[in-house]
């Protein structure tokens, strides 16, 4: 990865140099810093990072400059749903996709080549000339989920989650209403809106249903998948 660096950093003074670009040095810096970081930088991180190096550039410069490195290739400007804009390393011929947990905000890289090969092949079954794709996959990572109990409130799931139902808490008749929704034990359901207050918004086969708080406490339910990928067989 070194000798990589090295050459992405030759081939940029070049390409400024050629272009007649002033502060030459303070641009190398900069993209020095740049590259031997690994991960997904804001421009706030590439700021400290700069500073600890003992370069002291005004963010507007920086901004700039990570720009001018975007528009020659040399980096990937993402912007990742809730976060802040973002700088990756943008190296040739390489491509990877993202796993971005919701949670703690973090991004973890993945490069699978069935999934190419599969995307490459939609595209041409459809007569369609692929040129970029991304995937951006979000969710929670394992660091997140083990504090979670395997059995909770309806209430607790977050949006977008695949759960089955286990359990009816309260009297008869609060089992009775669920019934009536058509709410039962085994029952799969995906979470579709849970903002924290007001309704519970789920999709139970093929249509919405809304519960209100109260009721949501009592249905007490578990993921249909670990974040391992095996089925939750929690009873």
């Amino acid at each position: 990865m070194r000798s990589i660096n090295h050459a992405e950093k030759a081939n940029f003074r070049a390409l400024i140099e050629s272009g007649g670009d002033d502060r030459l040095q303070e641009r190398l810096n900069i993209i020095d810093v740049f590259m031997g970081t690994e991960g997904h930088l804001t421009l706030e991180e590439l700021f400290v990072l700069l500073k600890q190096k003992g370069y002291d550039y005004e963010p507007e410069f920086l901004r700039q400059c990570m720009e001018m490195i975007v528009q020659l290739g040399f980096a990937h400007k993402k912007e990742f749903e809730g976060q802040p804009v973002r700088y990756e390393h943008r190296h040739l011929g390489i491509h990877h996709d993202h796993l971005i947990c919701t949670k703690c905000g973090k991004i973890r890289e993945f490069h699978n080549p069935e999934l190419e090969a599969l995307q490459e092949k939609i595209a041409s079954d459809n007569c369609f000339y692929m040129l970029q794709h991304r995937m951006e996959i979000y969710g929670i990572c394992d660091e997140c989920l083990p504090p979670r109990r395997a059995l909770i409130p309806l209430y607790m799931a977050r949006e977008g989650e695949n759960l089955i139902v286990r359990k009816m808490l309260g009297g008869a008749i609060a089992k009775t209403r669920l019934a009536a929704m058509g709410l039962r034990i085994g029952e799969r359901l995906e979470v579709i809106n849970n903002s924290g207050s007001g309704q519970v918004i789920i999709a139970r086969k093929g249509s919405r249903l809304a519960l209100g708080r109260g009721i949501a406490q009592k249905v007490m339910v578990s993921r249909e998948k670990t974040v391992c990928g095996a089925s939750d067989t929690t009873s």
